[in-house]
């Protein structure tokens, strides 16, 4: 009996392990875009509109799964890339993935890079509501350039203060027959965080980490 366990647990046992819940996050696909410019590929960006999260930052077209509408997370940033810069599916060709990154505020990104096939960048149809310019810097520039390197420190918050001043405990550590330690901030951690210099402004966060990443395995 013990081994028709093993037997059945090993059957279903994931093939391909993947991220542990990644349901629990906020799960989102980018894609990171080469656009053909002077005899070399550049990095394509968008900055985003001031009206919207993370207002007048710069990062790749893409943005949340949903799976109402997309079946995997390709769809999801080919979706959101039409949606966003105007293009049709035919003009991305999709050529790999990158490793799936889990950022420290729960998030995951999946990223895709693809070749950005038009004649000109004029021919997009940028969505102004979510898109305030779009910018391409070639990967030369990466290369040469390497990010600045800060730390941030990452602690888990059992609760909060509320606009009103009032303590909001999210994690009762104390009812709960935890020990003391648990009541307050606990595990600070350092993150680092990767930013570019670039003439177009700013380039940080996940974008920078992505950018960082290819670069350094892929070219």
């Amino acid at each position: 009996m013990h081994d028709k366990f093993l037997d059945d647990l090993k059957d279903k046992l994931p093939k391909f392990p993947g991220i542990h819940r990644k349901d629990k996050y906020f799960n989102s696909a980018v894609l990171l875009l080469l656009y053909w410019i002077d005899g070399e590929y550049h990095l394509l960006f968008e900055r985003r509109a001031a009206n919207i999260s993370q207002g007048g930052e710069v990062c790749f077209p893409g943005g949340k799964y949903d799976p109402r509408i997309d079946s995997n997370y390709e769809d999801t940033a080919i979706r959101e890339t039409m949606e966003e810069l105007g293009v049709i599916k035919e003009n991305i060709k999709i050529i790999g993935k990158l490793d799936t990154l889990v950022a420290a505020m729960g998030a995951t990104i999946d990223t895709f890079v693809g070749v950005l096939e038009i004649d000109s960048l004029e021919d997009l149809e940028i969505n102004r509501g979510e898109v305030a310019e779009v910018f391409t810097l070639p990967i030369a520039y990466f290369k040469d350039n390497s990010p600045q390197e800060y730390q941030v420190r990452l602690e888990i918050q059992p609760s909060y203060f509320n606009q009103n001043g009032e303590e909001v405990i999210t994690f009762p550590a104390k009812e709960l027959g935890l020990p003391q330690r648990y009541t307050k901030p606990w595990s600070g951690k350092d993150h680092k965080i990767y930013l570019y210099q670039t003439e177009q402004g700013i380039i940080w966060g996940i974008t920078a980490e992505l950018i960082y990443d290819f670069v350094e395995r892929f070219c």
